[in-house]
């Protein structure tokens, strides 16, 4: 699944061929998406100009001139910029035209969504509850120990929950608890608050070296230029189960938390 680096690194190559460009035509081949793609889509967005796009944890917000549309890529969704006579393939699901651009959305297990919103989508009830960016400069270890306080949960679980804070994915949590030396199965409440400041500062570098290599590509994800991203030769615990850790030569371990597949090295991470 597209986790924050690779919506990110999507919303960076698409948004310059976008932004203050007017949308003249969509052309809606596949509806049964996530939600329904809305019937009235291409009467709302024809003629409009997209002002901003603009980010909010894994959803991309295509903000128009009035109202604008929350994209969410799903597992396998991307969003591509191709030429208007770009002849679709099985799985291209929506195209919106700007002239002879036009930006394609594909999603082979349709799993992503595309939804209208009357105002900014900024404000859409989807987003109401989102917890803080974690690159921006309200993230940090307090906040992470605060919201720790009286749960049970294992610490990877708290955070990948979207209300403590948004697109922290499982492989870059795997990733940023090895770096910050905590065991993923840990209960968040046993955290002392340097180990909170630890794992912020891990968490915001683990998505900042995915960031800069364009995110991490295992199956279908490519950005807006088709590229695929290169995080995953970067990948010191995820998917290495039974490999030695880089760090210390301990095999890396497997379990299962919240049916997520988790990688730790048992000897580095406490």
């Amino acid at each position: 699944m597209p986790e924050l680096p690779e919506v990110e690194t999507t919303r960076q190559g698409i948004a310059p061929h976008l932004t203050g460009h007017t949308v003249t035509a969509v052309v809606v081949r596949e509806q049964r998406l996530r939600w329904p793609v809305p019937r009235e889509l291409e009467a709302h967005l024809v003629g409009q100009p997209i002002v901003e796009v603009d980010r909010r944890g894994k959803y991309l917000l295509l903000k128009a001139s009035r109202g604008g549309l929350l994209v969410h890529l799903g597992m396998s969704g991307r969003l591509q910029i191709v030429g208007a006579d770009t002849p679709a393939q099985r799985h291209d699901h929506v195209d919106i035209l700007f002239g002879e651009r036009c930006l394609r959305f594909t999603d082979p297990r349709r799993f992503g969504a595309l939804l209208w919103s009357e105002s900014d989508p900024s404000h859409h009830p989807l987003l109401r509850h989102l917890g803080p960016e974690p690159l921006e400069e309200d993230f940090h270890g307090s906040h992470l120990h605060q919201e720790a306080q009286g749960r049970r949960l294992a610490i990877k679980q708290l955070l990948m929950d979207n209300r403590t804070v948004v697109g922290v994915g499982n492989i870059y949590a795997n990733e940023a608890l090895f770096r910050a030396g905590l065991h993923p199965r840990r209960p968040a409440s046993t955290l002392t608050p340097g180990e909170w400041d630890r794992l912020a500062a891990m968490v915001r570098t683990v998505l900042l070296e995915a960031l800069s290599q364009g995110g991490t590509t295992l199956r279908d994800f490519v950005d807006g230029h088709g590229k695929a991203g290169y995080f995953q030769q970067s990948l010191q615990v995820y998917g290495r189960n039974h490999q030695p850790c880089l760090h210390c030569g301990e095999a890396i371990q497997l379990c299962r938390l919240g049916q997520r597949a988790t990688y730790f090295c048992s000897r580095c991470q406490l």
